[in-house]
């Protein structure tokens, strides 16, 4: 009998309806999964086992009554600890925020309840999700479950974990340059970026708010599409929030690629990407071209100065935002005789060295006199860059490439080169810059056995088409490997 752990959304959905299973018991196994996973992983920052169970009861008796039920309706799901959970800590990864229990949930959360979800509990991030490895959370790095003495990306590499190795069915992360897609691909399943807006970013703590976008992480592509179709829609209370109608995410899953318009991204095709990637790339390129889908050679010139202008956009807008923090109304607070000897002390305890170096910089390219010079020209940049996307767009209806320039790295690899680190996210960031959609989808292993990412990019609101080729990559490739690690057979050590 297959462990409840290893079903995917979908399928523990089907169970559940049918009776075959109930909330408590697929609720039982992926806790138990994180039991014996979580020494080696450290996916989780909280498991909320009260509330879960609660919850999964709660399921089992609208279920048992005949309600109508949600796609969520008792499915365990993972959130990123940079969403504000009532009653339940949230910290974004940092000392800053130890502590802090949010007095609402986040709109995501919100859906996620009224769907019948179980949230089971919040996952590791790098802090303030500034990072590519999960290395930079101040409660320990998380371990990749294909090979636990390598990173699982980042920096939602806790929610990427955790759906990889089974300690839930599904979870959601947040995307600011590449911050699901990419610890999606190291860890070997499917993470979704929507379009900027259309999913609420409310009670999201801010890294940089015209970047940030929450998303879905997943086993497939259909399921993604299901977690995404759940949180998606307006919120009066996020400004940004898209006002417009809902594009129909699922609704070409199993419409084919046959004449559509793949535009290959030459510029992420290069000596910068590892070679089984890129070769892992082609291949899949070659079975879209087989599929029917037009394959188009795309030049994105822009794509050369997107990492420089997004290390000067985000670090300038996240020194804004954790202005905040200050240690007066919440969070960590180090006494001082006076209140900026209060708010210095707390802030040097309370953050990490890679969130001070990134406040160091944005407040930099903010100061007068380096305003024109530095996040004036970084903003112009990011015009040329939504430019090419626009031309782009005009060749071909999707874009890909791979979704990071290498599988996952060791521990420690790159934590003394903050550039080498930010280079991971070379192939990501300029659909932030965009704010167009974009997924990655698992396509080989390398000869280490790690994953190897795919990336389907598409113009705003592009969603259905962009399942729609992801879906066909899926069903083409037919990745079906799981990480060791993701069995019940594990003990603790």
């Amino acid at each position: 009998m297959t462990d409840p752990a290893d079903l995917t959304l979908g399928e523990a959905a089907a169970e559940l309806r049918s009776g075959s299973l109930s909330a408590r018991e697929l609720l039982d196994a992926v806790t138990a999964r994180a039991a014996n996973t979580e020494a080696q992983l450290h996916a989780f920052l909280t498991l909320d086992r009260d509330g879960a169970r609660t919850a999964a009861e709660a399921a089992d008796t609208a279920i048992a009554a005949g309600e109508d039920l949600g796609p969520l309706m008792g499915i365990p799901i993972a959130v990123k600890d940079n969403m504000c959970t009532r009653g339940i800590e949230t910290t974004a990864g940092s000392k800053i925020l130890s502590g802090y229990e949010p007095p609402y949930d986040a709109t995501v959360v919100s859906r996620l309840r009224d769907a019948g979800a179980v949230i089971v509990g919040k996952t590791n991030l790098d802090e303030f999700a500034m990072g590519s490895s999960t290395e930079n959370s101040a409660y320990g790095p998380t371990h990749n479950p294909w090979d636990t003495d390598r990173v699982p990306g980042g920096s939602s590499g806790g929610s990427a974990a955790s759906v990889a190795v089974g300690s839930s069915i599904a979870a959601l992360g947040s995307d600011t340059g590449g911050s699901i897609r990419q610890p999606a691909s190291l860890c070997g399943i499917v993470g979704a970026k929507p379009t900027y807006g259309l999913v609420s970013r409310y009670g999201l703590i801010a890294f940089a708010s015209s970047l940030d976008q929450i998303g879905p992480f997943a086993r497939n592509v259909g399921d993604t599409a299901t977690l995404l179709e759940v949180v998606a829609g307006f919120d009066i209370r996020d400004a940004t929030s898209f006002r417009g109608a809902r594009p129909d995410i699922a609704g070409g899953l199993t419409a084919g690629v046959a004449g559509v318009r793949v535009g290959m991204v030459k510029e992420l095709m290069g000596d910068a990407i590892a070679p089984p990637v890129r070769a892992a790339v082609q291949r899949t390129i070659d079975l879209l071209d087989d599929a029917g889908a037009e394959i188009v050679e795309i030049s994105m010139p822009s794509f050369d100065y997107a990492l420089s202008a997004y290390y000067l956009i985000a670090p300038a807008e996240c020194s804004a935002n954790l202005a905040r923090f200050d240690g007066v109304r919440y969070g960590l607070r180090v006494d001082g005789e006076t209140t900026e000897t209060m708010m210095g002390r707390s802030r040097a305890a309370g953050f990490g060295p890679e969130v001070s170096r990134r406040i160091l910089l944005g407040t930099y390219a903010l100061s007068a006199g380096y305003y024109d010079a530095f996040y004036g020209q970084a903003q112009r940049v990011r015009t040329l860059v939504r430019r090419d996307f626009a031309a782009a767009y005009e060749q071909a209806d999707v874009l890909v490439s791979p979704t990071a320039p290498s599988t996952a790295f060791p521990i420690g690899a790159k934590t003394a080169d903050p550039l080498e680190m930010y280079y991971q996210d070379i192939c990501t960031i300029p659909l932030n810059l965009a704010g167009d959609p974009g997924m990655s989808v698992p396509v080989a292993l390398d000869d280490d056995g790690l994953p190897i990412g795919f990336q389907v990019m598409a113009p705003a609101l592009g969603e259905k088409v962009m399942f729609q080729v992801g879906a066909e990559v899926e069903r083409l490739v037919a990745f079906d490997s799981r990480p060791a690690l993701a069995t019940s057979e594990v003990t603790l050590p």
